[in-house]
C-alpha cells in the first residue's frame, strides 16, 4: 500500500534507507529441516521429551492452595481445582500467586541468593532494575557491549551520568572509577552511588567477563561501599558453573554483587526472568520498578515451565548436556582454527575468530566454554546465505547490532547438535571460502 499520510511517508523513507544499506530487519521462518546453529536454545530443552512430559504433568496438577481464602478442599469429595491459565493482572493487583512466590524462593535458593523477584521478560527485568535503582545524581558505569535492555534502563533512570568502559577490560573499569573518585567528592566520600553494569557472557561475542577482577576493582576503588555491581547472566544461565547456576556462583561472588538478572529464554528454553538481590532491594523494586508494577504477571503455564526446567537442572539431569555442549565448542573452535590457519593472508582477514576491533580478548578465566562462537568476516551475509542453502541455520550480524567493522556470522551451539553436524558446518564454511577465493582469482585475471 502506498503511504497516505506524512508520517507514513516518513516511515517509508526510513525503511527504504535501511533497505538500501542492507540493514532492513524482517521476520523470517527457518526451514523446518535445517540444522539449528542459530537459536539461543543452548540446552535444546524446548524440544526435550522429558521436559514436555514433566511440563504437561505440572499443568494438570491440582491447585495445592485453597482457591477461596478460608476454604478447605480436603473436607469435600470435590478434587481441588486446577491452576488458572491466565494471570489475571499485574502482580500488585490480581496476578500474584503462592505458586509464583514459591517459585521465586526456590530459584533464589538454587542460585544461592537471598531473594528473587520474577519479571515477565528479561528485557523488563533489566529495564526495571536499572531504571529504578540509581538515585538522583548517581553514576552508572557500564561495559561498552552491554545489552540494549541495560541501555534503555539506564536512559530511563535518574542517574546523573552514564559512563562506558572498554569491553571486558577490568583495567579500564578501574581507571574510570579512579577518575570518578578524583573529581567527584560525593563519590569519594561514599555519598554518591556508582552502579557497574556488566554481563557474564556476551551474546554477540560469546566471551566471558573477568568478573572477579571487576568486583575487586569496584571494592578497592570505591572503599566507601558505594559501588554496586549488576550482572546480567542471561547467556550464562543453564550453561556456566555447576548445574548451570551462572558465572557469579561459579566464582563465589554471590555476596559481592548487588544484583543478578537470570533470564529463562535462552538455555532454559522458556521465557521470563528473575532479579536476584537482597530482600530490601526486592521490596524496593516491587514499589518502584515500573516494568513490574504495570505489566501483566507471568501466567501459570509460563511459571510451570520455569519450575520444571529448574527442577531438571537441580537434579543434575542437564549435566550431560552441558558437558556435551562444551565438547562441541572445543571441536568447533579447533576445526575453525585449523581452517583459518590454512587461508592466505588478507586485510581484513577473510575469516577470524578474533574481533577485528580487538574487542574480544583471550579469555583464560572462563569456567567453561560458552555456546556462542562468532566467525568474523567482511562478508557475513554471503557466508550465512551459503550455509543456509546447505541446511545450516546461522545468522549474519551486522551494524548497528554490532560495532562497525565487527560484522560476523554468529554460531550458536546446542546440546542437540552432534559432532557430525559440527564437522558438516565447518565443511560448509570451507566450501564458501573456496568459492570466494576462486572468485577473487578470476577477478584478478
Amino acid at each position: 500500500m502506498s503511504p497516505t499520510t506524512p508520517l507514513e511517508q516518513t516511515f517509508q523513507s526510513l525503511l527504504a534507507s535501511r533497505q538500501s544499506r542492507s540493514l532492513r530487519r524482517q521476520l523470517t521462518l527457518p526451514p523446518p529441516d535445517s540444522i539449528d546453529f542459530s537459536s539461543n536454545d543452548y540446552l535444546s530443552l524446548r524440544t526435550s521429551a522429558a521436559i514436555r512430559t514433566a511440563y504437561l504433568a505440572e499443568l494438570n496438577s491440582p491447585q495445592p492452595f485453597p482457591s477461596v481464602p478460608g476454604s478447605d478442599n480436603s473436607t469435600t469429595n470435590t478434587p481441588p481445582p486446577l491452576f488458572p491459565l491466565g494471570s489475571g493482572g499485574s502482580r500488585l493487583l490480581d496476578g500474584n500467586s503462592a505458586y509464583a512466590l514459591s517459585l521465586e524462593s526456590s530459584i533464589a535458593a538454587f542460585h544461592r541468593a537471598h531473594s528473587g523477584l520474577l519479571f515477565t521478560t528479561g528485557f523488563d527485568a533489566n529495564v526495571g532494575l536499572l531504571s529504578s535503582a540509581p538515585q538522583p545524581g548517581d553514576v552508572v558505569v557500564y561495559d561498552a557491549l552491554v545489552h540494549a535492555s541495560m541501555h534503555d534502563g539506564m536512559r530511563l533512570s535518574r542517574a546523573g551520568a552514564r559512563i562506558p568502559f572498554g569491553h571486558n577490560d577490568a583495567g579500564a573499569l578501574r581507571s574510570v572509577l579512579e577518575g570518578l573518585v578524583a573529581r567527584d567528592e560525593k563519590v569519594r566520600t561514599g555519598e554518591r552511588n556508582v552502579f557497574v553494569a556488566v554481563e557474564s557472557v556476551y551474546s554477540m561475542d560469546g566471551d566471558v567477563a573477568p568478573l572477579a577482577a571487576m568486583v575487586e576493582a569496584v571494592e578497592a576503588v570505591l572503599a566507601g561501599g558505594n559501588g554496586y555491581v549488576v550482572v546480567d547472566e542471561a547467556h550464562a544461565t543453564g550453561v556456566c558453573g555447576a548445574r548451570g547456576r551462572g558465572l557469579v556462583c561459579a566464582l563465589g561472588l554471590e555476596r559481592r554483587v548487588f544484583a543478578r538478572v537470570h533470564t529463562f529464554g535462552k538455555a532454559m528454553g522458556c521465557a521470563g526472568a528473575i532479579v536476584l538481590a537482597s530482600p530490601l532491594t526486592r521490596d524496593y523494586l516491587i514499589n518502584y520498578a515500573r516494568t513490574l508494577i504495570y505489566t501483566t504477571a507471568p501466567p501459570f503455564p509460563l511459571l510451570a515451565n520455569i519450575r520444571v526446567v529448574y527442577d531438571y537442572l537441580a537434579r543434575g539431569d542437564a549435566d550431560a548436556s552441558i558437558h556435551h555442549l562444551h565438547t562441541l565448542y572445543h571441536a568447533l573452535h579447533a576445526q575453525l582454527t585449523h581452517l583459518i590457519a590454512s587461508l592466505p593472508a588478507t586485510n581484513p582477514p577473510l575469516l577470524s575468530l578474533v574481533s577485528p576491533l580487538s574487542l574480544t580478548p583471550s579469555n583464560p578465566i572462563a569456567p567453561a566454554p560458552t555456546p556462542i562462537l562468532p566467525i568474523y568476516t567482511p562478508h557475513p551475509r554471503s557466508l550465512a546465505s551459503h550455509c543456509q542453502r546447505q541446511g545450516y541455520m546461522v545468522r549474519p550480524v551486522v551494524p548497528p547490532t554490532v560495532p562497525a567493522g565487527a560484522a560476523r556470522v554468529r554460531v550458536c551451539l546446542h546440546a542437540g547438535n552432534t559432532g557430525a553436524e559440527v564437522r558438516g558446518l565447518v565443511g560448509c564454511v570451507r566450501g564458501w571460502v573456496g568459492g570466494v577465493l576462486k572468485e577473487g582469482e578470476r577477478a584478478m585475471l
